[in-house]
């Protein structure tokens, strides 16, 4: 699997506000999908954000592992994956990330203003891609 950097074509997908699926490790082993919103950030890194009372960010406290797989919306047969450790989780306090995320997925910012969020930033360690974002 190639490593980052990621080619430029694979950027400009995963810059858009692409449905996506992440998975993450059960504390008894077994995997745990769900559909997510996230950014590739300038830096590299994927944001994710997710409600602090959430059974996932527990997952990722005790198995830092992520795989995401966003899906092109012209064709779910363009998707890129990418699989990576979590570097960063912290209080999302003033909503400033997931105000990022829904604006970018809704064009408004989130309307839940009553429950506290976890911002977690993966460091891609490699990814694949299939149809338009394959790489030979």
């Amino acid at each position: 699997m190639p490593k980052p950097p990621l080619p430029a074509d694979v950027a400009a997908l995963l810059a858009q506000p692409n449905p996506a699926v992440m998975a993450t490790i059960h504390p008894d082993g077994h995997p745990v999908t769900v559909a997510t919103w996230y950014l590739v950030e300038d830096d590299g890194r994927v944001l994710l954000n997710l409600d602090a009372a959430r059974a996932r960010l527990q997952h990722l406290r005790a198995h830092p592992e992520v795989s995401l797989t966003a899906l092109s919306q012209e064709s779910w047969y363009t998707h890129v994956s990418v699989q990576g450790r979590v570097v960063e989780i912290v209080d999302d306090v003033d909503l400033v990330d997931i105000d990022r995320l829904s604006t970018h997925y809704g064009g408004a910012p989130y309307p839940v203003r009553d429950r506290p969020r976890v911002s977690v930033r993966v460091e891609i360690d490699h990814w694949h891609g299939w149809g338009a974002a394959k790489q030979d």
